[in-house]
Order: structure tokens, then sequence, then C-alpha cells
């Protein structure tokens, strides 16, 4: 688990050049319950699986609104993703105080990721342990970004994080060509389907899940749980079926092991914190 003397800060180098500390943020979002976001010329569409820590707790929530046309999900420590979406919300509403217009889904995400930077060269802050899924719609059309805990962003046309992401990604691969021109009731058919393959056998209800979408004219809003189960309900009477996982779990069992040879850098039998 600890590597030696190089772990105990993270402005500390190792000899190869890595910083174990945001390492381990990093791992603390491979560690939470999962996330997805995919996204047409048109739409966004992010979805999130609700794990509850015991069947007497109910399950935290993930997926939040930044704007009438930016959200965000996350995979992680959700304290730290509450405190970064309400940096967020300020930012969005500072802006069109002053400019009277929406802030730019890109400004907003460089600015977020400049924020996750500074904790990875403060000797007195520790990394974010969380990832951040922003979906917006701006003027130059629909956007789905993806934040890491060591200030790095990327822009994607789908993508999955958190647990057992590896099935979802894989179905995401094999579709995302489709995904530029889908419709919005496709989008998020897709999006169901991959979040099922996440949940690798268990019953996919609206209970178990949560999605959220933003389009032209469509501000974002997370959907209720009855319209998520008539969405359910109707691919399952249609005897439309997702592509096996068989693939996905060969691909999520390597990466599994892997991380067992490297060393997983949090106890996989005990989260004390909620991911």
């Amino acid at each position: 688990m600890f590597r030696k003397q190089y772990d105990t800060d993270v402005t500390t180098w190792s000899p190869a050049g890595r910083l174990f500390q945001v390492e381990y943020a990093m791992e603390a979002v491979k560690q939470g319950s999962a996330a997805i976001g995919l996204r047409s010329k048109t739409h966004v569409v992010l979805g999130s699986v609700n794990k509850a820590n015991s069947e007497l707790s109910s399950h935290q929530k993930k997926i939040f609104k930044v704007d009438d046309h930016i959200g965000v999900a996350i995979a992680g420590l959700t304290a730290d993703g509450r405190v970064l979406s309400r940096y967020m919300r300020s930012e969005c509403i500072n802006y069109e105080y002053s400019y009277e217009a929406s802030l730019p889904v890109g400004r907003l995400v460089v600015q977020l990721a400049d924020k996750a930077q500074v904790c990875t060269q403060r000797s007195w802050k520790r990394p974010y342990g969380v990832g951040l899924l922003v979906g917006g719609l701006d003027e130059s059309g629909a956007h789905l970004y993806y934040n890491c805990p060591s200030g790095n962003y990327f822009e994607y046309q789908a993508f999955a994080m958190g647990s057992r992401s590896q099935a979802a990604k894989t179905y995401l691969e094999r579709k995302y060509e489709t995904f530029v021109d889908s419709t919005r009731e496709n989008l998020l058919k897709d999006a169901l389907f991959a979040l099922r393959e996440t949940l690798q056998g268990e019953k996919l209800t609206s209970f178990t899940c949560t999605l959220a979408i933003l389009g032209v004219g469509e501000a974002f809003h997370v959907l209720d749980q009855q319209t998520v189960q008539a969405m359910i309900n109707e691919f399952e009477l249609a005897g439309e079926d997702a592509p096996t996982a068989e693939e996905g779990d060969q691909a999520g069992g390597v990466e599994e092991g892997a991380a067992v040879e490297q060393g997983a850098p949090l106890d996989q039998d005990v989260t004390p914190m909620d991911l």
C-alpha cells in the first residue's frame, strides 16, 4: 500500500516521476459508484448508479444541476463532489451577472481543472477525491467533459467512470459512432443499457439508477422515477437487449488483476467514506 517515503506528501515526487497522493485520489474515483455520460449533436445524457452504504440508509445524490445548460455527474467522494458543484454553480451565476450571458462549458471546465491542479501543488492541501462528468450545451453545441483529480480534463463522445465501469465502457465504445446523430429517446436507451452493464447481473430499476438530460430547447433536469421505470419497461417489453457483456467482463477482470498486482491504495473491504 505505502510507497516508502514518497507517498506522505502530495508535493513529493518519486524517483519514477510519480505523485502517489494524486494516484490515490484517482483510485478513489475508481472505487466510487459508476457514472456514465454520452452526447449527440443536440443532447447530453448523464446517468449514475444508486448505491447505499446499507439497507437502512438512502443513497447519496450523484447528479447535480449547475445551471440550465450545465449538469454534472460524480464518482468518488460525494462530499468533494458537492463542494465542486457548488463552486461551479457560483461561477455560472457570477458570469451571468457580469456579462448577461451563459458561461461557456469549456471555460467552466478549465476553471474547474485549475482548481483541482492547485491541490496537487500545495503541501497543506489534498487532491479532490472525485471525478466529474460535466455535460453542457452552449453556442458551439453539446459537450461532455471528464475532469480528473490530477487537474487534467478531456472531452468525450461518451464515457464511464467508477466501479465496474469497464463493461459500460466496452458497450459505449461499440456504439459511440451512432451517438452523434442519435435521437433523444435512443440516447436515453443507450444510457440505460450502459448502466445495466455496470450492475453485472443485478436487475436495473428506477431505484438503482438516476438519469438526467439536457438539450436544445430542454433545460437540464433529472428524470423522475416513473419516467425512468416506464422506459425500462418499454425496452424490456419490446424484447430489446444490449449486446453480451462477456467481452467487457473479461476486460474488467484484467483491469482488476492489474490493480491487485500493483497494490490498491484503498482498502477494498472497508470504505470509511461514502463513494
